[in-house]
């Protein structure tokens, strides 16, 4: 690791926990959120948070297959409408200066989510955006993560 961000400069991870904290109290699933965490973090190459959030997503329930083909999700018969428009905005927005948010992709997440819940998209996308840049650019260490989300085994 090149630097312990969260050592070095507290307030910044509270900020980015901020984020997270907004979104989560949002009322979008989790499990359309994981998806769109793991759909931006291939697209920057983050490997530490594809780790987190595909850990996070298994946890929650989501099916291996899903999460397998999601780099492929346009060819893939597995995802819902809604899941559709958020993964397409989510490309659009992390791919921003090549792609300027096209008017079709904004209809599309338009015709499946309210105002409200794209305004919480966007801003997990803005999160995991900056996440990754923070793990990709410091260097996380991956592989060690442990989703809070797993079901605690249970002593016999």
């Amino acid at each position: 690791m090149r630097i312990d961000y969260h050592r070095a400069f507290p307030a910044a991870s509270r900020a980015m926990v901020g984020l997270e904290q907004a979104v989560a109290a949002s009322g979008l699933e989790p499990g359309l959120l994981e998806l769109v965490k793991m759909r931006a973090s291939q697209l920057n190459g983050c490997a530490y948070c594809l780790d987190m959030h595909s850990k996070d997503a298994r946890a929650r329930g989501e099916d291996e297959q899903r999460l397998h083909v999601l780099a492929a999700w346009r060819e893939a018969p597995f995802y819902s409408r809604r899941e559709r428009a958020a993964l397409a905005w989510c490309e659009s927005l992390t791919l921003l200066p090549q792609t300027g948010a096209p008017d079709d992709v904004y209809e599309q997440v338009r015709a499946e989510l309210a105002e409200e819940e794209i305004v919480a998209l966007t801003l997990a996308i803005v999160a995991i955006n900056g996440w990754n840049r923070f793990a990709v650019g410091f260097r996380s260490p991956v592989g060690d993560y442990v989703s809070a989300h797993s079901r605690a085994t249970a002593e016999p």
